[in-house]
């Protein structure tokens, strides 16, 4: 099974990024299965219900989300109900939706769980236990397990890597919108990259004007972060998986551009 995982989806820029790139990807790698973190969807920060239809419409069939998951208030009111849209599992009990889900694909079940790190991020249930109690839950239901690890540390992304290989078929990073160049697979067939990196704005601060970073950085005070415009990028990885095993035999970075 050939599968796309887009790294993190900026407001418009990147939502446009998907509709101009995807279709294309999917012909190009024959990709079975189209997932996305979607946590920056709107306007930059969490997801609405029409935005993540307008993600499903372009090809998406299954969004993970991160920190910003609650930023649009407007998401209590349909994650209960959407199958289709993962929180990070590590929040605590009472939070709504779910932290893990299912797709059926070519009559084969896929798992996905969404992970927050801790390190410089909320004080979330630790993400390493939690991962091993629910990564065997998903095992009794299918070996094809993809875990989305939100965080902000390479040295934590890097260690769940080791912690889950062998056990899920892909450990891949999100948030901090850089994709790096490490994407590989571990010795235990568990497929690996730091960060997916962003689809959105690319001459940009992480989807945000540079020009307003540059300010803060230099003055230390407060500014309204806007999304920048310009040439837009889509990062992703395709990922070759067995589907009777779970392991991946193929990890492969990409990176498309449109002036």
């Amino acid at each position: 099974m050939n599968i796309l995982f887009i790294g993190d989806i900026v407001g418009n820029p990147g939502r446009e990024a998907v509709k101009v790139f995807l279709k294309p990807l999917i012909q190009e790698y024959g990709i079975d299965l189209t997932l996305a973190n979607g946590e920056n969807a709107a306007g930059g920060k969490g997801i609405t219900k029409e935005i993540a239809e307008e993600l499903y419409d372009y090809g998406i069939q299954f969004i993970t989300m991160g920190n910003h998951v609650w930023d649009q208030r407007s998401i209590m009111k349909f994650i209960d109900q959407e199958a289709r849209l993962i929180r990070p599992a590590n929040y605590p009990i009472g939070a709504p939706g779910k932290g893990y889900g299912y797709v059926r694909i070519q009559g084969k079940k896929v798992g996905v769980l969404n992970l927050s790190g801790r390190v410089y991020l909320n004080d979330l249930e630790d993400p390493f236990s939690g991962a091993s109690r629910w990564v065997n839950e998903m095992r009794q239901e299918t070996p094809v397990i993809l875990v989305d690890f939100h965080a902000e540390a390479t040295s934590e992304k890097v260690a769940l890597g080791w912690f889950l290989d062998g056990k899920v078929s892909a450990v891949l990073g999100t948030h901090t919108h850089i994709q790096t160049a490490d994407a590989r697979l571990l010795h235990q067939g568990t497929g690996y990259i730091t960060d997916v990196g962003m689809t959105g704005p690319r001459d940009s601060v992480l989807g945000v004007k540079k020009e307003t970073i540059i300010n803060r950085f230099l003055t230390q005070l407060p500014a309204k972060f806007e999304l920048a415009a310009g040439p837009i990028q889509l990062n992703a990885v395709v990922l070759d998986v067995d589907v009777n095993t779970g392991k991946t035999r193929s990890i492969k970075a990409i990176q498309r551009v449109k002036e």
